[in-house]
């Protein structure tokens, strides 16, 4: 199939690099010239403006935008629309507030364009792994476009199935699912990322702890010298708090036990207080996810070594650079 890529930063080029792996070809545009020329080095073709990426595409088109969320997005899926015609589609990959997508819905449909939220989750290791992806819209756009969604999908790998499950939707078990109308894609990714601060937080916690057994504000008998990077590596194995994040961990401890190339300012892309305020209107309590967010605020004026760790963490899945750093 063909695709039309708008944004060719962490995300974007490797989302293409991976869709032409697969036998798909891909026009691309990015505001930088040096990353269409690196993304068309791959196979792609590269475009000059947005115009010139829909005159690369056939018709029905569909073009992905992997962008920050904001204003950028919005401005750009404005100017794509203006260009684009009835049956072709807009696909939003970025980390968009599914609110906006609902109300971009609605407006592109009124020209008879569609509207695809996908919530992608993979991070900078997604070309090799893949993307577990999460996806929002009009359910037959979602199945024309399925052979782009699979070949981004991580595939079952090497995870075991769930024994209780039974038939259903095959898509899950390969790491995408279809969740509902424009807007439920972002939802589900929101909520993800949520998850993601709690379970961070509790990693970078319970490290802290361990770091400050050595403490001189301990009884001499009761400190312990702990190897942190150790301590995350033999949980890798057998543990019940083995995850992916505690892979990461691993290697950013191996890397440097003290982390001191980190300040331990810890930013926040907005899912997290995305998922609170979802929290709040639906009456749900979420008291580690709300704290977990407050504690990324709690980061940026004076900074602990779980905080240096929960930097270290975002460095890793994603490529986050600290604000500031050079």
């Amino acid at each position: 199939m063909q695709l039309g890529m708008i944004g060719l930063g962490r995300m974007g080029g490797n989302i293409s690099v991976r869709l032409m792996r697969a036998g798909h070809h891909c026009v691309v545009y990015d505001h930088s010239a040096d990353a269409v020329k690196r993304v068309s080095g791959e196979g792609a073709t590269g475009a000059a403006d947005l115009a010139d990426l829909l005159r690369g595409l056939e018709k029905p088109r569909a073009v992905w935008v992997m962008l920050p969320a904001g204003e950028i997005t919005e401005s750009t899926i404005t100017q794509l629309a203006e260009h684009m015609e009835a049956g072709d589609t807009i696909i939003d990959g970025g980390n968009t507030f599914y609110k906006d997508d609902i109300r971009r819905a609605v407006s592109l449909r009124e020209k008879g364009i569609a509207y695809i939220d996908v919530g992608t989750s993979g991070g900078v290791w997604g070309l090799d792994r893949g993307y577990c992806m999460m996806i929002g819209g009009p359910a037959e756009i979602v199945q024309r476009l399925d052979p782009i969604f699979a070949a981004l999908a991580p595939g079952m790998g090497d995870v075991e199935r769930t024994r209780e499950r039974k038939g259903g939707d095959p898509r899950p078990e390969q790491g995408y699912m279809y969740c509902g109308p424009a807007g439920s894609g972002h939802f589900v990714k929101m909520v993800h990322n949520g998850i993601e601060y709690g379970l961070m937080q509790a990693y970078a916690e319970g490290f802290d702890v361990l770091q400050g057994k050595a403490s001189s504000e301990l009884p001499e008998d009761q400190r312990f010298s702990l190897n942190v990077a150790d301590i995350a590596e033999v949980w890798r194995r057998g543990s019940v708090v083995s995850s992916w994040l505690l892979d990461l961990t691993a290697s950013a401890l191996a890397e440097n036990p003290t982390l001191t190339e980190f300040t331990g300012h810890v930013a926040d892309s907005g899912e997290g207080r995305w998922t609170v305020e979802a929290a709040i209107e639906e009456s749900v309590p979420v008291p580690v996810l709300s704290t977990s967010l407050y504690a990324r605020f709690r980061s940026r004026s004076g900074n602990t070594f779980g905080e240096k760790l929960l930097s270290a963490m975002r460095n890793k899945f994603g490529g986050h650079i600290e604000p500031g750093a050079k």
